[in-house]
């Protein structure tokens, strides 16, 4: 575990279970009776994130050109909580950083054995929670490479913590029968030995308490992902 807005505090991550309408976008303080709250894991950062303090939601764009990244759209809600007095209550002014692969498997901004896309900043960028704890983003149903699972990384940070230290990082992952039908179209590149979840020795260690659930929208997929910052 660890340290989170400040002080010896300790948090987990938890998933918030609500007996409400999936349609109802955001949290509301909820009495104990009313919720039921989960630990879901942390997971490794990973080789590349880069903490480029690029606070937009449509991360879809290369700041350095304007160019867009192509591929389903996919519109990523995280709805943030922290526990209180056995309640979840939403948790307003977290950063929530998002970074991920393009259709065809490369990050920006790193040097990789296969691409090199320094100073490019494409599928990067943080939003900060608003009152009821929300954090949206636009962006691509992600790619795919060799030895991982399909993913999208997160990180969950106190606001004034742009260094090291006082985070809380884990990975989202997609059923695998929605990413092979998004994967049969252009962009995407198709790899006939795709990594499944079950396949990846990280999803393995807690993935299927992180894995979204999508609805489709007018176009590509509504992600919702519901957490929350326990203090103990």
């Amino acid at each position: 575990m660890l340290g989170f807005l400040g002080g010896t505090t300790v948090i987990s991550l938890i998933g918030c279970l609500q007996r409400k309408s999936a349609a109802d976008s955001s949290i509301q303080a909820l009495a104990p009776k009313s919720s039921t709250c989960l630990v879901k894991p942390e997971q490794t950062e990973g080789p590349y994130f880069i903490n480029e303090r690029l606070n937009r939601a449509d991360i879809r764009s290369d700041p350095l050109d304007g160019s867009i990244r192509q591929g389903v759209p996919l519109r990523l809600v995280f709805q943030v909580s922290q526990i209180r007095d056995k309640s979840c209550l939403p948790l307003s002014g977290a950063i929530v950083d998002v970074w991920h692969c393009d259709a065809e498997g490369i990050y920006s901004d790193v040097i990789d054995r296969s691409f090199n896309t320094v100073g490019k900043k494409f599928l990067r960028g943080y939003q900060v929670t608003d009152g009821n704890g929300t954090a949206e983003f636009i962006t691509i149903y992600p790619g795919q490479y060799p030895g991982r699972a399909i993913h999208i990384h997160f990180k969950i940070r106190a606001i004034s913590a742009f260094q090291q230290g006082q985070e809380f990082t884990s990975q989202l992952y997609f059923d695998d029968v929605l990413s092979d039908r998004v994967h049969a179209q252009a962009p995407y590149r198709k790899e006939e030995q795709r990594t499944l979840n079950r396949e990846d020795g990280i999803f393995q260690r807690g993935g299927e308490q992180l894995t979204l659930q999508l609805t489709q929208a007018a176009e590509g997929y509504v992600g919702r992902f519901n957490i929350a910052l326990e203090q103990s």
